[in-house]
């Protein structure tokens, strides 16, 4: 049983680090894309283009909170005392609450 959970604790790790680098990705993007666009002397619609750069940025920020729960619900197999099961359902549901509002931001900025 110590095996499955150093295994299973491996995976979490990676998979948590996967959905950090996604955020930063999207972040990192988001920000030389907001500078690109303030120093470009090009004459284009900033409007559009700031609402192009949120609407990339909420796709990173909800694919990272997706792979975040992915690693919580595998990290709760190993052990799933009641404690473990409770703050599981409250981290899972404040994210999803995150991904719901996310989406919905996303949706209005693509209509």
């Amino acid at each position: 049983m110590e095996i499955l959970s150093n295994i299973v604790q491996v995976v979490y790790t990676a998979i948590s680090v996967l959905g950090a680098m996604v955020v930063i990705y999207g972040v990192m993007e988001a920000i030389i894309s907001f500078l690109k666009l303030k120093v470009s002397e090009e004459k284009k619609n900033h409007i559009s283009e700031n609402e192009a750069i949120r609407q990339r940025l909420g796709a990173h920020l909800l694919l990272g909170l997706e792979i975040f729960i992915a690693a919580d619900i595998i990290s709760s197999v190993v052990s799933p005392s009641w404690d473990k099961v409770g703050i599981l359902a409250a981290i899972v549901a404040i994210r999803t609450v995150l991904s719901y509002f996310l989406r919905m931001e996303v949706k209005q900025t693509q209509v």
